[in-house]
């Protein structure tokens, strides 16, 4: 059974006005070909590597393949950052992730197109609130989601992403844990009905998977019977019923790849949508529906924090190494504990190797 406790300090409203304020125009296509060009460039004389998350602009995804970097999900933009030799991160995504990319490589430098880009989870879960929540539950293992601050990730037992919280929540579950989560109440919520674990949920959302519409995604259904609909567990829990295949972008990019159909609803960031094209140009991929009748559409499937990175912002970065991420020392070794703790179990899974020594005792690295 679900168990939510409710707590003085509710998710502040995240206004997005600001940051789509601040998303870059788009470059004439010879402008796109020459700052493409000069970024390529700057890489290589930087001893740097472009790494992209999958929500980005499709130039910055592009252009990170081009040159050899990485276009992904968090989990492995961060065991890619830890483990590329460059010297040089430039990140595009939203902050937490170039955090996480400078508590895994401290002594290396990391750079992002706009410092200013945030998450509205990571808004939502400020460092001493979480502690008075945390100071609440001495007995349970803290597992957050990596969509939070270093300072909140130094208060955790556990980091993880939506492509391994199920398998580690699972493995704690079965190790005894009673589980303390954060910040995403929906996800949090769609864990604890898959592996019966015992958690406690801190009420956060995320301004982009929060808004889609179990009743408009019915009426698209309708419209398009043979559709297989994927989803995102940041979703709310009505839109995850109605999925054939519940997943981080990295696990519905495979379902796009494997299940038997040509038509798509796909409800998470549409900057998605642009790996799935490329991929499947057969296929039709469809958004599903954040407007209707109930809909208070503040983000309309893509978020405005992810889309203030750019080409522009990219090139200025190399050229004068501003934005440069910072990460308080004192929180670095605390925050790795839990990162790498994911990483490790990650790697052991996907190596077919036992996972229960990662857990008793809180794990290993």
């Amino acid at each position: 059974m679900e168990q939510v406790i409710e707590v003085e300090f509710e998710q502040p409203a995240c206004t997005t006005r600001h940051a789509w304020a601040r998303v870059p125009q788009e470059p004439s296509p010879a402008e796109r070909q020459a700052l493409k060009a000069r970024i390529a460039e700057l890489l290589r004389a930087r001893d740097a590597v472009l790494v992209a998350h999958y929500y980005v602009h499709p130039d910055l995804q592009d252009l990170a393949e081009a040159t050899g970097g990485l276009v992904s999900d968090s989990l492995e933009m961060a065991r890619f950052g830890r483990d590329h030799p460059a010297r040089t991160l430039v990140v595009a995504g939203v902050r937490f992730m170039g955090e996480t990319a400078k508590i895994l490589s401290p002594d290396k430098t990391v750079l992002m197109p706009d410092l200013d880009a945030t998450c509205s989870l990571d808004l939502g879960c400020p460092p001493d609130d979480f502690a008075a929540f945390r100071a609440q539950h001495p007995d349970r293992t803290v597992v957050v989601y990596a969509n939070t601050s270093a300072a909140v990730k130094a208060q955790a037992d556990w980091v993880v992403t939506s492509s391994c919280a199920l398998d580690i929540v699972r493995a704690l579950r079965e190790a005894g844990h009673k589980i303390l989560w954060a910040p995403d109440k929906h996800l949090g919520a769609y864990i604890e009905r898959e592996t019966g674990a015992d958690m406690v949920l801190w009420r956060g959302s995320c301004v982009v998977h929060d808004e889609f519409k179990a009743f408009e995604l019915q009426a698209l259904r309708r419209e398009y019977p043979d559709a297989k609909v994927l989803v995102h567990p940041e979703s709310p829990a009505a839109v995850v019923e109605q999925a054939d295949v519940v997943g981080s972008t990295s696990q519905i990019l495979q379902a796009a790849a494997t299940l038997p159909a040509q038509v798509f609803i796909v409800a998470t960031d549409n900057g998605l949508m642009h790996q799935l094209r490329q991929r499947h140009p057969d296929k039709l991929f469809l958004e599903a529906p954040t407007a209707g009748n109930s809909a208070t559409c503040k983000s309309c499937a893509h978020c405005p924090w992810m889309a203030m990175n750019g080409l522009r912002g990219v090139l200025e970065v190399l050229e004068t190494g501003l934005n440069e991420v910072h990460v308080d020392p004192a929180l670095i070794p605390r925050a790795r504990q839990p990162i790498e703790r994911m990483l490790a179990f990650t790697a052991a899974r996907k190596r077919g190797e036992p996972v229960g020594a990662l857990v008793p005792g809180l794990g290993a690295v």
